[in-house]
C-alpha cells in the first residue's frame, strides 16, 4: 500500500513537526486537534520553520506554498477517513492515548494503519485496545522532527510485515532514517540516553567532576553535541525521572534506580529550562 494521505492527532510540538516532514515530502496531511486555536497554532508553527528554511536557502517560496496547501486542518476526526495511515501524537499519557486510538478505530477503515508516536508506552498494549492489532505500529520521531533524521519504527507482538513495510517505506520517503525496534520499554534510543544521563548525576553527585567538566567530558571525549546534563535540563529533569522509574518497575532490575540528585532536584522544582534551573541556571 502507497501512503497518500496521512492522518495526524495532535497539532502540538510532535504533531506539526510530523505534518511538515510529509507536507514537504508532497504527502497530503489531515492535522487534527481538539480546538481550532490549537490547530491554527500548529500551522502557524509550520509556516514559521519554513520561513526559516528558506532564509537559509533550503527552500523556496514556492516549495513553502505547495507543501502548506498539502496541509488541512481539523477539529473532526471525520476528515480522517480519507487517510491510509493515522500517527496519533498526542501528549505521552496513557489513558489518554487509549481514548483516542479507541475513538480512531472505531471510525476508521478496517485497511488504514494506525500508528502511535509515543516514546515509552507500550506499542502491543496500545495495539490490543484495538481491532487491527496487525495494523498497529509505533512510529516513533524525534524533537525537532523537521531536523532529526530517526524515526524508530516499534513491532507490536502482532504487527504485520506487510504494515511494518509501507511505515519504513514512508519513513525513507520523508527523508528519514529509520530504524527498526521491537516492542520493549524505552525502545532502543531512550533505553540507552536515559540511564546514561542517569549516570552522569551519580557521577556529579559523588563529586567526582562539576557539571560543566562532565558535560565536556563526554562533549569531546565521545563526541556528543550537547553533555548529558544540559540535555537532562533540555528534556525536563522531571521527564527523565518518569522514564527510570518506568524501567525500574518494568525490568525490576536495580541498575535502573533512579539517582537519589536527580530525585532531590525534581523534588524541588528544579526541572531545567522549563522552570530557569536545573543543572545549569537559564
Amino acid at each position: 500500500m502507497t501512503i497518500q494521505t496521512v492522518g495526524i492527532i495532535g497539532a502540538g510540538t510532535m504533531g506539526n513537526g510530523i505534518a511538515q516532514a510529509c507536507a514537504v515530502a508532497g504527502v497530503n496531511v489531515v492535522m487534527v486537534d481538539i480546538a481550532q486555536a490549537a490547530v491554527d497554532k500548529g500551522i502557524a508553527t509550520v509556516a514559521g520553520s519554513l520561513d526559516r528554511l528558506i532564509k537559509k536557502d533550503k527552500l523556496t517560496a514556492a516549495q513553502k506554498e505547495a507543501a502548506l496547501a498539502l496541509i488541512k486542518g481539523s477539529t473532526s476526526y471525520d476528515d480522517l477517513k480519507s487517510a491510509q495511515l493515522v500517527i496519533e501524537a498526542a501528549t505521552e499519557n496513557y489513558e489518554l492515548k487509549l481514548k483516542i486510538l479507541k475513538q480512531l478505530d472505531a471510525m476508521l477503515p478496517p485497511e488504514v494503519i494506525v500508528a502511535s508516536n509515543t516514546s515509552s508506552i507500550s506499542i502491543t498494549q496500545l495495539a490490543a485496545a484495538t481491532s487491527r492489532p496487525d495494523r498497529f505500529i509505533g512510529m516513533h520521531f524525534f524533537n525537532p522532527v523537521p531536523m532529526m533524521a530517526l524515526v524508530e519504527i516499534i513491532r507490536g507482538y502482532l504487527t504485520s510485515d506487510a504494515t511494518h513495510d509501507t511505515v519504513k517505506a514512508l519513513s525513507e520517503r520523508l527523508g528519514k532514517s529509520p530504524i527498526t525496534v521491537k516492542n520493549a520499554p524505552g525502545f532502543v534510543v531512550n533505553r540507552i540516553l536515559v540511564p546514561m544521563i542517569n549516570e552522569a548525576f551519580f557521577v556529579l553527585a559523588e563529586g567526582l567532576a562539576t557539571a560543566e567538566d562532565i558535560d565536556a567530558g563526554m562533549k569531546l571525549g565521545c563526541n556528543q553535541p550537547i553533555g548529558p546534563l544540559a540535555l537532562a535540563d533540555m528534556i525536563g529533569l522531571d521527564v527523565c525521572l518518569a522514564v527510570m522509574e518506568v524501567y525500574l518497575e518494568q525490568f525490576g532490575d536495580s541498575k535502573y534506580r533512579p539517582c537519589p540528585l536527580l530525585k532531590e532536584m525534581v523534588a524541588a522544582g528544579q526541572l531545567g529550562r522549563k522552570t530557569g534551573r536545573g543543572v545549569y541556571t537559564y
